[in-house]
């Protein structure tokens, strides 16, 4: 068995911030991430602009998260001009910048590795077996941070959870890319002002006509139309479809129908939208996206009313911006809520007090349907990342359970990261 003092579970947005973060603060790390590139759903799911570090004219994420979009910056790979605090960003420089950092960290990097499940003794968690090429690698841990978007490793160990009303949760949707598109005849591509929302209203209701006209138009969204960089091609956030993310068969048939959505959308577009009429589709993502899945039942579960309040918390450890945004599954609208100010996470959402040397981090962190519908986008799971990270190396460092990290130790600490609390 491989020991690690601090071993992390999921290359997304969050992963690559626990992991950077544990390993500067000393501890001997690995990460762990089924695909060939780390990323998660930025690079996976091609989600772009990443949302959002700013708030009322003020940066409120920084620390890790920010210095990745300042190495993309440098490698002409995303804008960092936009007032709001998004970034749109290029997905190639992206698994680059991303796989720079953690390996300039010094933590160990495993790819294509894809977490079976843990064990657990007591208090605590024992192991975590992992599949790889050659078979099952089995490996313990100091402190075990799981930024699976499922929570896989915490469900695996019985950590309690919430529950979770699947026929009433977000859909899920495979966004795609179109080239050779007129990006001139197109505005809301650059969302950039705060409290406004960016959908393609025109389209919708173009699209719900004709679905009333008896053409074939599959459920969708928005449509949101994003800028990726580059002249002529656009990013598409249109189709959704309810699947429960973990359920190997039900997320299969979601991926069937979401390509042919996809395809059937492509279509539509270049037939009935000016802008598109020479255009053509140019990737998928490799994965779906999934808004929503199972969450830490925590030491305190944040609610959105907190976050609509910008309620403080002593032991805060994040900071996030982004509104209430709860995608609807049977009809093509959103629920939007506006914070009026950056909202905070505190540090007791990454952990239960059942178990002793385990956090979360992520789209699995301990919060409620509307905070998580606020908390759940890039920015703010990047710096509940370098949260969990910090907290990690120091639980090692100083053989500490997770909930007996110091708060103003790891705020200061965190501070010290550059990231804003």
């Amino acid at each position: 068995m491989k020991r690690f003092d601090v071993a992390v579970f999921g290359g997304g947005p969050a992963g690559i911030a626990a992991a950077v973060s544990a390993a500067r603060g000393g501890a001997e790390t690995v990460l762990f991430e089924q695909y060939g590139f780390l990323g998660g759903m930025a690079t996976a799911g091609m989600v772009t602009p990443i949302s959002e570090f700013c708030k009322n004219g003020r940066r409120v994420i920084g620390g890790v998260g920010w210095e990745l979009m300042e190495r993309m910056h440098a490698l002409g790979g995303a804008e960092l001009d936009y007032p709001i605090g998004n970034v749109p960003f290029d997905v190639e420089i992206y698994k680059l910048a991303a796989q720079r950092m953690v390996l300039e960290a010094g933590a160990a990097l495993r790819l294509h590795a894809v977490l079976a499940d843990g064990g657990r003794e007591g208090r605590k968690v024992t192991c975590a077996r992992v599949v790889l090429d050659g078979g099952l690698e089995e490996i313990s841990a100091g402190i075990y941070v799981d930024c699976t978007s499922n929570a896989t490793l915490a469900a695996s160990v019985g950590a309690p959870m919430q529950e979770t009303f699947w026929d009433k949760m977000q859909p899920a949707s495979l966004i795609f890319r179109m080239a050779n598109v007129d990006t001139s005849a197109l505005d809301r591509l650059e969302p950039r002002e705060q409290n406004r929302r960016y959908y393609q209203k025109e389209i919708q209701e173009m699209l719900l006509a004709l679905r009333a006209s008896g053409e074939e138009v599959p459920p969708f969204g928005g449509p949101w139309f994003c800028t990726v960089l580059r002249e002529g091609v656009v990013n598409v956030n249109m189709t959704r479809v309810t699947a429960i993310p973990f359920d190997p068969a039900d997320r299969t048939r979601a991926e069937c129908e979401l390509r042919e959505h996809v395809f059937r959308f492509a279509a539509l577009l270049k037939r009935h939208v000016p802008a598109f009429r020479n255009s053509y589709l140019l990737s998928t993502g490799v994965e779906a996206g999934f808004r929503e899945s199972r969450r830490l039942l925590g030491a305190h579960v944040l609610s959105g009313e907190e976050l609509l309040r910008a309620q403080t918390f002593p032991d805060v450890i994040a900071r996030c911006a982004h509104p209430v945004d709860i995608h609807h599954a049977q009809d093509s609208e959103q629920t939007v809520r506006f914070l009026e100010e950056a909202g905070s996470i505190p540090y007791r959402c990454l952990y239960t007090p059942e178990i002793e040397n385990l956090l979360v981090a992520g789209r699995c962190i301990s919060a409620d349907r509307a905070a998580f519908a606020s908390a759940r986008v890039q920015a703010p799971v990047m710096a509940v990342g370098q949260a969990a990270g910090t907290a990690a190396a120091l639980c090692v460092a100083e053989h500490q359970p997770v909930w007996n990290v110091e708060e103003t130790q790891l705020q200061a600490l965190l501070r010290s990261q550059n990231a804003i609390l």
